[in-house]
């Protein structure tokens, strides 16, 4: 029997089998290999097995949705091969395992797990790639040509001193105490040289020469290239607000931003955020989870709205201030003291801590120097190549030509990002892919989520089914009679239906209630 600490493994046990009648074309059953959950699935006749966690943030994959012979997490979007448990798409990276199934007079059992390998066609061997910046493109780019088998010398060069780190972790779970420093690093640190990629810290890029093909940085060093990748992200906008300079005011972007924040919880008690931005948000959920009183100014009437609309601004604003943050709405910080933040009707609040969280800008400087096309954006091509031959942009700084909305966007999610790394990796070596995945973010305040696909920048009308205060919810935005967004809470499942749907083209037709 087992103990309370140790729950049994989940369904039936399929190395014992199951009737076939249990699992109909096109569905998915959760069971179990000894210990280690397995997803069952049969899809175009075919049955398969894999590991049902998730590798990235360990997602139910059975609570997921089947997509021909893949099945994606319902949690954070990833996507799985049922052939040979490969993560296809981002966020995660590492395969689940491949279980050997066996169909045969009426039973399906499961078996012991199997290598299944994948074999790649290199169409190039550039001489050697460059990519610079550390972040979620430039990484994912970097692991993928490997991946994919490319050999040959490959640099990773970032200004930043530590590895590279997951991101949405420094305002989230680390920030707010819940999570280990040692979980930040998006990889150990022994992995990139085991991968054979020079990864190059501390350093700036100061030039590139298109010419030679030799870039240049802050430490003297040159770096030739045949393909290089620029994945230089963006930096925080910064005030000049009287005062923002002072010691105990902070921005967030690197390990160490969040760790100046930390740091500086351990003596303050009253902390203001400026900015109710997703950044913003995030920061001022953590730091309540720390215990610290939290006021929250910014100048719009409803936080998020530009983005998410009435219904889940009012919906996230409720949920903070349940929690105990307290927003000033429609007003600024005009004056920063060590202890004081003076708003614009000038009223003061107590801060001994300050976060600011307006907005951020894409490093575009590096690809102006070089001559690159520049408009809000590094301007590439669908196969994220830019004006340049051979350099390719991804991440923050890319404006590309999105296929769902006929525009030409830039979009600063963290899964856009690392899928657009792994494309770029690919057509580096030759592969002609055009990018087309449909945008997809999230954002975590207190214990609710919200998961949102698609792209729209303006919409015509908003439409709502559920309740967004029941945090249970699907949000569409129009522009007519087609949707460009879908947004839910509470509805993990229905936001891959979305994604899926908007892949499909189908937008216009995705009236059904998703649940």
């Amino acid at each position: 029997m087992a103990s309370e600490s140790e729950a049994p493994p989940p369904g039936p046990d399929l190395s014992a089998g199951i009737d076939s009648t249990q699992l109909a074309d096109e569905t998915m059953l959760l069971g179990h290999v000894g210990d280690a959950p397995v997803l069952l699935a049969r899809t175009n006749g075919q049955v398969y097995a894999i590991g049902a966690t998730c590798t990235h943030y360990g997602g139910p994959l059975a609570e997921g949705l089947l997509v021909g012979d893949t099945v994606r997490c319902p949690w954070h979007h990833a996507c799985f091969s049922l052939h040979t448990g490969e993560a296809l798409h981002a966020p995660a990276f590492d395969p689940v395992t491949c279980y050997h199934a066996v169909e045969d007079t009426g039973r399906i059992t499961v078996h012991e797990p199997i290598h299944a390998t994948t074999s790649y066609a290199v169409r190039e061997t550039p001489s050697s790639i460059v990519i610079v910046g550390a972040g979620a493109a430039g990484v994912a780019a970097a692991e993928q040509l490997r991946r994919l088998g490319y050999h040959g010398p490959l640099q990773l060069i970032d200004e930043r001193p530590t590895d590279p780190v997951d991101r949405p972790n420094l305002s989230k779970d680390y920030l707010a105490g819940q999570a280990p420093e040692e979980w930040v690093s998006l990889r150990p640190g022994t992995f990139y040289a085991e991968l054979g990629i020079t990864l190059v810290k501390g350093v700036t890029v100061t030039r590139i020469d298109t010419q030679k093909r030799i870039i240049t940085t802050s430490a003297g060093g040159e770096y030739p290239f045949d393909r290089l990748l620029l994945a230089t992200g963006a930096q925080p906008v910064k005030l000049d607000t009287p005062g923002a300079d002072l010691p105990h005011v902070h921005y967030l972007r690197t390990l160490d931003d969040s760790r100046s924040i930390i740091e500086g919880t351990k003596s303050a008690t009253h902390a203001v955020v400026i900015g109710s931005s997703f950044i913003g948000l995030e920061v001022a959920a953590s730091l309540r989870a720390r215990g610290l009183t939290v006021h929250v100014v910014a100048p719009e009437s409803r936080p998020l709205e530009r983005i998410l609309g009435p219904q889940l601004g009012d919906m996230i604003r409720t949920k903070h201030e349940q929690e105990g943050v307290v927003f000033h709405l429609e007003h600024t910080v005009t004056k920063i003291t060590p202890s004081t933040a003076t708003l614009s009707d000038g009223s003061e609040l107590e801060a001994d801590l300050v976060v600011i969280g307006v907005g951020v800008r894409p490093n575009v400087a590096l690809a102006e120097q070089a001559g690159l096309t520049i408009d809000k954006g590094v301007v590439v091509d669908k196969y994220l190549q830019t004006s340049v031959p051979d350099i390719y942009a991804a991440g923050d700084i890319a404006r590309w030509p999105d296929p769902h909305t006929g525009q030409s966007i830039r979009v600063e999610h963290w899964v856009v990002a690392e899928r657009q790394g792994q494309v770029a990796a690919r057509n580096m070596l030759g592969a002609k892919e055009p990018y087309d995945a449909v945008p997809f973010f999230w954002s975590r305040h207190f214990d609710i989520s919200v998961d949102y696909v698609g792209h729209a920048e303006r919409w015509t009308r908003i439409s709502v089914d559920g309740d967004p205060m029941q945090h249970d919810c699907t949000v569409r935005y129009h522009d007519g009679d087609r949707v460009l967004a879908v947004a839910t809470v509470g509805r993990e499942r229905g936001s891959l239906i979305a994604e899926l749907q908007l892949e499909q083209h189908t937008a216009a037709e995705a009236t059904q209630e998703v649940t």
